[in-house]
């Protein structure tokens, strides 16, 4: 929206956020951003057609939208979510629901800034301005205020600002507190961006809008980082750093700077690289670290422009003015030279893997990737190894079309049967290995071989690539049975839901473990796509891209043969093939002192007490490293860095480096003010997993209940006028309104789910995900996504300047079901069309080209484009939501009938997490449970 920079006062700039699709303000001076418009002009409302944001309002008259029931009570008859019926250019209202009089709950605090002017300005019962929240702890999206005493805030707060202009330290982040008995669940709260981040005046040496990390690589649970461990364990919230190193960088994002001149600033005790954070003293000869204090010379040719050859602009410098920057290593970051991509694919190739069309789907892909596998510099090296019971090796002599297949039946004791030719040179190679993919599937057509011998291709393709590294990428069909590594069916349903389930969720042989180590030392690292229609032992099988840092991916009941299934494994398969990946990395992250590492989670193996051993980085992979207190910080804001050092896969040896600066605070209620919900939310997954894998998958549910409660007793004993006593509320700051539900969504996900009907291929799978995925994945995955589409504004499905607008998130509850609607379910990995019995035929007609919904088959399905405005609408969501998130994923897309197959609609109702589902709590029931255990009515 142009007018949004045109009325802009001098000394502001504007830039669009893709990730939120809103307009950050940059004041250019002091760098300090905010999401509101500087607040002395008109403002204007941001991007009327983002996702997150209601439409205008409209003359239209309302209809009550609801069915009679707690859900209509709860959420209130005047809401903001759509409403109109399917066919009319309905648009939907901006009321959204006023927040229930609470009394003495509200924290007493500070008013935002000029909300008591604006307050006495409106008349009675206006509807209230369309404005957004400036930060994600403040009542946004049309909620009026709370409503504070002048008396008490206008003088804090000008007492505040004046503090901050005199550089007496920044104002504290703002804390309100929300009921969450009557304050309902917003979903669209969770595209928030985190609390904001005020770090004291001059604490940066730069005004770049760049000098602080994006969430979407590092992000804290913490915003305001305690001073000391009592006041942490006071809060009870956990303090921990998400990590995703490797981010995709997408259209609109800001690419990573590269210095290439090979001049690196490192601080000579704590071994930090210089960042915005640092001081210059001693005329700018010397820069103090912002970690330890340390005094450092600054680098001879650190003022140096080496590409002109002429003295340099030292603050134009990358380094100084970007929080996340690579650098091009000197030799000694090196053990080696830098390796070459090395790409070793094991193809199961028995009956089964033959019959399910996976074999010639996986070669067609690799014939159609070659020239997307990452080979700028030439270096790049590829193998194909087949395997049933036996293993078949390929021979492709450079230069010619000819391959020939070597057979190794002997099992038990794996050798290469040939030193050269198996592990050939891509572009030398390319003619005789495109000639080989078109024949693997035609040689193995009346394979009637059943059995997998998977543990000694694996261990032939480690020595294959052992003295170089690289990665392995297994397609397995069925259970491995023969050789090294060999599975037993396990699955018994008499143990499912018991506590001895967990069991299964941990490797039957120590074999993957130990391998895995092995692949790790020597930077090997394992993908798995798994694709067989009976067992297949995912936990013990995950176990190798888990300590390699590699992925899984899971397809049950694979079968080329339906379309859907082709598409997804080849649109998966050929992006992991297309893939830039970080070779030989390791990660370490420092933070300044007082700080520690305390434990990490994620795929890796951890070689020494800090050090990340990564054989290959994937892209779009999440860490979570839990932090630990350990000294009074006396500093006014702490520093944590994330550095991995690692080969590009076009032989370069760089260090990519993150830096995140934090305020610190000894301030109970600004740590509260500072939570960071989608964090805590990540934490909490990891650690529940793997709970689940030490303890029982009941020890895993009851720790996170326990540690929510925790947190909610905390806030309700120190922040509320009720103290410990016991309360008829159930309070918590404004900004972590959502972690219940986050909770609620974890503890009903496969994962960790109370139920005796959850295979443990599904579950083992689900809990791969829970410990790998990015944020931005994670909490659709946990918290799924809900629109109604039969009754979307116009604009919805309709491009809009930054892309596709999607509908408003309805909450996650089927009482938004009506029975002739037309739905979308997605939770990053599947979705939903929920198609309601009494559909008209126009609707069915419309979207699926049939004539009526008695004929719609439910099932797995691809949308037809039809030439009518509705499908392209309703296609162009589909598609904006395959390809809206970092990572490789392509969701499923499902038609459920209402009254069609019941597992089917289970299925997709169970990703309604706000309804009762088998002896799982509502919502409703959920908070009533935490808030008797809040007031000690309940036991742990």
């Amino acid at each position: 929206m142009a007018s949004s920079t045109q009325q802009l006062p001098p000394g502001w700039a504007a830039e669009w956020d893709a990730a939120n699709q809103r307009y950050l303000f940059i004041e250019t001076a002091t760098g300090r951003t905010q999401w509101d418009p500087p607040s002395h002009i008109p403002t204007a409302p941001m991007d009327e057609h983002g996702p997150s944001v209601s439409p205008p309002p409209t003359h239209q008259s309302k209809r009550r939208q609801y069915a009679a029931g707690q859900t209509q009570a709860y959420y209130g008859t005047t809401d903001g979510f759509v409403d109109s019926s399917y066919g009319a250019a309905g648009v939907m209202g901006a009321q959204t629901q006023q927040p229930v009089a609470s009394g003495p709950l509200f924290t007493p605090g500070l008013a935002a800034e000029q909300q008591f002017a604006a307050q006495q300005q409106q008349p009675l019962y206006q509807a209230p301005p369309s404005y957004e929240a400036q930060y994600i702890n403040a009542p946004g999206f049309g909620q009026e205020p709370a409503y504070y005493p002048p008396s008490a805030s206008a003088p804090v707060n000008q007492l505040a600002d004046q503090f901050g202009q005199m550089g007496f330290g920044q104002k504290p982040l703002q804390l309100y507190t929300t009921n969450l008995l009557t304050s309902p669940p917003d979903p669209r709260e969770l595209s928030y961006p985190p609390p904001e981040i005020r770090l004291p005046p001059n604490s940066c040496i730069t005004a770049s809008p760049y000098a602080n990390a994006d969430y979407t690589y590092q992000r804290c649970t913490l915003n305001a980082i305690p001073t000391t461990s009592s006041l942490l364990n006071k809060a009870k919230i956990p303090l921990a750093l998400v990590i995703t190193p490797y981010r995709t960088v997408k259209d609109g994002d800001t690419p990573v700077p590269l210095v290439t001149d090979t001049v690196i600033a490192r601080c000579r005790r704590c071994r930090t690289y210089i960042n915005p954070y640092v001081q210059f003293i001693d005329g700018g000869n010397r820069w103090r670290c912002c970690m330890c204090n340390m005094s450092n010379e600054v680098p001879q040719l650190f003022d140096w422009d080496q590409v002109r050859n002429q003295p340099g602009d030292r603050w134009a410098r990358d380094e100084l003015n970007h929080s996340v920057v690579e650098f091009v290593a000197p030799t000694e970051y090196m053990v080696r030279p830098p390796q070459p991509a090395v790409y070793v694919i094991l193809i199961d190739v028995s009956h089964t893997a033959i019959q399910s069309g996976m074999v010639a789907t996986a070669t067609r892909t690799i014939l159609e990737s070659l020239e997307r596998i990452p080979n700028e510099d030439q270096r790049t090296k590829i193998a194909i190894i087949a395997y049933d019971t036996s293993l078949y090796f390929f021979s492709m002599p450079p230069g010619t079309t000819e391959s020939t297949m070597l057979v190794v039946s002997d099992v038990d004791d794996v050798f290469l049967p040939k030193p050269t030719d198996l592990l050939v040179n891509l572009s030398e190679a390319k003619a005789s290995l495109e000639s080989l993919l078109t024949r693997i599937n035609d040689m193995f057509q009346d394979n009637h071989t059943v059995g997998s011998a998977m543990g000694p291709a694996l261990q032939a393709g480690f020595k294959l690539m052992a003295p170089i590294g690289g990665k392995i990428i297994v397609l397995s069909a069925s259970l491995p049975n023969v050789g090294a590594g060999a599975l037993k069916n396990r699955e018994d349903p008499k143990i499912l839901g018991t506590s001895k389930e967990s069991g299964l969720l941990q490797p039957a042989s120590p074999f993957y473990k130990t391998f895995a180590i092995e692949c790790s030392r020597a930077q090997v690292s394992v993908d798995m796509f798994l694709f067989s229609a009976s067992y297949q032992d995912v936990a013990s099988l995950a176990c190798l891209p888990h300590y390699t840092s590699g992925q899984t991916f899971f397809y049950p009941a694979f079968s080329a043969s339906r379309t859907e299934d082709a598409i997804k494994f080849a649109h998966e398969f050929g992006e992991i093939l297309a893939m830039p990946i970080m070779l030989e990395a390791v990660m370490r992250v420092r933070a300044s002192k007082g700080l520690r590492m305390a434990s990490f989670h994620g795929n890796f193996f951890v070689r020494s007490t800090d050090l990340l051993a990564m054989p290959a980085v994937p892209m779009d992979q999440s860490y979570a490293i839990e932090v630990q207190i350990e000294d009074t910080i006396t500093a006014p804001f702490v520093v944590f860095q994330t550095a991995v050092l690692h080969t590009t896969c076009y032989g370069e040896r760089r260090i990519r480096v993150i830096t995140l600066a934090l305020p610190t605070t000894s301030s109970l209620s600004e740590l509260f003010a500072s939570a960071d919900q989608v964090a805590i939310a990540t934490l909490l997954a990891n650690k529940a997993v793997e709970r689940s894998l030490t303890h029982k998958l009941e020890d895993s549910r009851d720790a996170v209940m326990q540690k929510l409660v925790e947190i909610l007793l905390s806030y309700k004993s120190s922040m509320t006028a009720a103290g410990a006593g016991a309360s008829a509320q159930l309070a918590i700051s404004e900004n972590l309104k959502m972690l219940p539900l986050l909770v609620l969504g974890l503890l009903k996900n496969v994962g960790i789910r109370q139920s005796a009907q959850i295979p443990p291929d599904l579950r083992a799978y689900a809990q791969s995900l829970l410990t790998s995925l990015p944020s931005q994945l994670l909490i659709p995955y946990i918290h799924p996504n809900f629109y109604s589409l039969h009754n979307m504004p116009p604009e919805a499905g309709t491009v809009g300047e930054h892309g596709v607008i999607l509908p408003v998130p309805l909450p996650l509850t089927s009482e938004r079901l009506e029975r002739h609607g037309l739905y979308l379910i997605e939770d990053s990995q599947n979705m939903f069309l929920w198609v309601g019995r009494d559909a008209v035929p126009s609707l069915v007609e419309d979207v699926f080209n049939l004539p009526s919904y008695d004929v719609l088959r439910g099932g797995k399905t691809a949308l037809p484009v039809l030439d009518n405005d509705f499908s392209q609408r309703v296609n162009a969501i589909v598609q904006k939501i395959r390809e809206m998130r970092r990572g490789v994923y392509y969701p499923h897309l499902y038609v459920v009938k209402e009254d069609g197959e019941p597992p089917l609609r289970l299925w997709a109702l169970s990703c309604l997490i706000q309804d009762r589902a088998d002896v799982l709590p509502s919502y409703q029931q959920f908070i009533g449970q935490v808030r008797d255990k809040v007031n000690g009515v309940g036991t742990y």
